[in-house]
């Protein structure tokens, strides 16, 4: 089934690029809430816990992949024995799972994916402070990231948005795309359960420092993989936005390992390089302010950074999709 799983990521990605998130009744944004739910059963202040925690919900996205793919499987197969009998032979049920296959993964993988919107979010910030609208930038910041925006001046908000870009760029389509190409749906839906929760619970704060430890360490290994493929594109294509492939490779290898994430600093540190500017530095969150290491070389992002950055992170997204769909294809060759 390696043709019509890639087949439904390409169209998935072509949906998302089409439609964007859904606006209403999302089912990440679901997921989300049952989340809480479910925390309000497993919460204790201990890392055991948070494992739990972990264990439970994303063995139920990875379960519900599983039944899914099966289901539509299935149906696919009996609707074509039903409608032709035992004659209908291999070739017809197989065409039959094909379509359901491809339909069911791209149902999935729009509804994983967020590139779309964050391309779109990245250039609505831009036009908003090229506009000198910086009130309204400050109140858009905060759909993108956890920084302060109150804090920020117009350069400051162009390097959070900028930021952000680059590290959601691999969690938003590559590692959704990476886990597809490597698992079908299980995949996908696991790795946006994994996100996820990150998100929600793996902070180190007084809550969360040992109840979201099992989140933060599962996402970090899986984005591993994800993040430097991520680079190695943001590397390559680097000059569709009029940088060097040397300059991204550079500020990868010797920066990446500064970050305090192990992925991140390598989506941040190739896209800073692509860029020729400096990413990093102090840094103002609603929590404190924490001094980042700088990553690249060159000057503050100014708002044209920020478009070249969405220029690039939808490059990224597309090169993404077709090599996903082509390492499918290939694999079942």
């Amino acid at each position: 089934m390696g043709t019509a799983t890639a087949a439904g990521l390409l169209l998935g990605f072509g949906l998302d690029r089409v439609l964007g998130d859904p606006r209403r009744g999302h089912p990440v944004a679901g997921f989300g809430s049952a989340a809480m739910r479910v925390e309000q059963v497993t919460y204790r202040d201990s890392r055991a816990a948070g494992v739990v925690h972990e264990i439970v919900l994303v063995g139920a996205a990875t379960g519900l992949g599983i039944g899914l793919r099966r289901l539509a499987s299935g149906q696919a197969g009996a609707g074509r024995r039903i409608s032709r009998g035992r004659s209908a032979g291999r070739g017809g049920i197989s065409l039959g799972r094909a379509v359901a296959e491809v339909a069911l993964t791209a149902a999935v993988t729009w509804t994983v994916l967020g590139g779309t919107t964050l391309a779109k979010t990245g250039r609505d910030m831009a036009d908003r402070l090229e506009s000198g609208d910086i009130d309204g930038a400050r109140a858009l910041l905060p759909s993108l990231c956890g920084r302060d925006p109150e804090a920020l001046d117009a350069d400051g908000l162009a390097r959070a948005a900028l930021e952000s870009i680059a590290e959601n760029t691999s969690d938003a389509t590559v590692a959704p795309l990476f886990w597809g190409a490597a698992a079908g749906v299980p995949g996908l839906l696991a790795y946006r359960a994994i996100n996820t929760l990150d998100a929600m619970v793996g902070y180190r704060n007084e809550r969360y420092e040992r109840f979201g430890w099992a989140a933060a360490r599962t996402d970090d290994v899986a984005n591993l993989a994800p993040a430097r493929v991520s680079g190695l594109l943001t590397t390559a294509l680097a000059p569709v936005i009029g940088g060097r492939p040397g300059d991204a490779w550079r500020a990868w290898r010797r920066d990446a390992a500064k970050h305090p994430s192990p992925n991140a600093g390598v989506a941040e540190a190739s896209m800073a390089g692509a860029l020729g500017v400096t990413l990093g530095g102090r840094t103002e969150y609603r929590h404190g302010i924490e001094m980042r290491p700088t990553l690249g070389d060159g000057p503050v992002p100014r708002v044209r950074d920020l478009r070249r950055a969405v220029r690039l992170s939808e490059a990224v997204q597309l090169g993404t999709a077709l090599a996903a769909a082509a390492a499918v294809y290939c694999r079942q060759r």
